[in-house]
C-alpha cells in the first residue's frame, strides 16, 4: 500500500490513480494499461522506479523516495499537438516545484544559464528538465503508441529527485531535500497532479498552446545565452532566442542564421562557448 492521493481538482476532474512502493517503469505501466484498453486519464506514481528511463533510452535513476510518475491519456489532438504535451507537463511541474520549494532568487543556472528574468529557484530547460538553483531536479519523458482506432496512446512521464540525486553525472543535479525542501513523493504527486489539470485546461486539445508556450517561455532558462546543441554528434552554436509556436529551439546561429531545432541536447554558458 501506499499513500499517494489525487489532488482536489485531480480528483474533480475525474483523474484515476495507480500508486506503487516500487515498479519496474511507470511509462511502461501506462502503456501496458493503454493497450490492454484502459481509456486514459489515469496516473501512476512510485517512490521507486527499478527500470527507468530517459530521452533516447537513457536510464533514470530512481531510488527509494523519489517520485516517478505518468499520466495515460488519449488526446483528441493531432500529431503536432499531442508533440506540444511536454511543454504542459514541464508548466505543470514548474507550478508544483515552485509551490512546494522555500522561496529565493535562482542562482546561475545550468552551464551558466539564468531563468528569464532571473526570478524564482525554477528554470525550464529546453526540451525536457526542470532546474532548480542551476542544477537538474526533475525530468519528462513522453511516449506514444498508436491504438487500433488510430488514436495515440501518450504516456507522459516525470521523474523528481526528492530525497536523492543521482552522482556521476556531466552536469550538475540536485534533490528537494538538498534545496530545504523536507516534502515526500506523495506531497509532490499531490501538488503535480492539481497543477496538471491547470495546465491540461489551458492546452484545450491544442488548441491553447500558445499560452502554454508563453507560460513556458517564462520560466525558460537560457533565453539570450550562448547556445550549443548537440544533433547525433554535430554541434550547433549560437544564441537561444527563443521557443517558436511549434515548441521548436529558436537559435541565432555563428553566421546568423536563424534555426528551428526539433531536438537534441543543450548547454549553455561555458561549455557552449568551448570550441574544442
Amino acid at each position: 500500500m501506499t499513500d499517494f492521493a489525487l489532488g482536489p481538482k485531480a480528483r474533480a476532474a475525474g483523474y484515476r490513480l495507480r500508486g506503487y512502493d516500487s515498479v519496474g517503469s511507470t511509462n511502461s505501466e501506462a502503456l501496458d494499461a493503454a493497450a490492454a484498453g484502459d481509456v486514459g486519464g489515469i496516473w501512476f506514481a512510485a517512490r521507486q522506479q527499478t527500470a527507468g528511463r530517459g530521452r533516447r533510452g537513457r536510464p533514470w535513476v530512481n531510488p527509494p523516495g523519489n517520485l516517478a510518475a505518468t499520466l495515460l491519456i488519449v488526446p483528441d489532438a493531432d500529431p503536432t499537438s499531442v508533440a506540444t504535451l511536454g511543454f504542459v507537463a514541464g508548466v505543470s511541474l514548474s507550478a508544483a516545484l515552485s509551490a512546494i520549494l522555500p522561496g529565493g532568487i535562482v542562482k546561475v543556472g545550468i552551464d551558466g544559464a539564468d531563468s528569464a528574468g532571473g526570478e524564482g529557484r525554477i528554470a525550464l530547460k529546453w526540451p525536457n528538465d526542470v532546474l532548480a538553483d542551476g542544477a537538474k531536479l526533475a525530468g519528462i519523458l513522453l511516449e506514444a503508441n498508436k491504438l487500433p482506432d488510430g488514436h495515440h496512446a501518450i504516456a507522459i512521464g516525470i521523474g523528481v529527485n526528492v530525497l536523492a540525486a543521482p552522482t556521476g553525472l556531466p552536469y550538475p543535479a540536485t534533490s528537494l531535500k538538498d534545496l530545504g525542501a523536507i516534502r515526500t513523493a506523495e506531497d509532490v504527486f499531490e501538488a503535480l497532479s492539481d497543477a496538471w489539470v491547470d495546465a491540461f485546461g489551458l492546452w484545450n486539445d491544442g488548441h491553447g498552446i500558445s499560452e502554454v508556450l508563453r507560460r513556458w517561455r517564462g520560466s525558460a532558462a537560457g533565453i539570450g545565452a550562448e547556445v550549443a546543441v548537440n544533433q547525433n554528434g554535430e554541434v550547433l552554436r549560437g544564441i537561444f532566442e527563443t521557443i517558436d509556436d511549434a515548441g521548436r529551439l529558436i537559435v541565432r546561429a555563428d553566421d546568423n542564421r536563424r534555426i528551428a531545432i526539433s531536438a537534441g541536447d543543450v548547454h549553455f554558458g561555458a561549455t557552449a562557448s568551448a570550441r574544442s
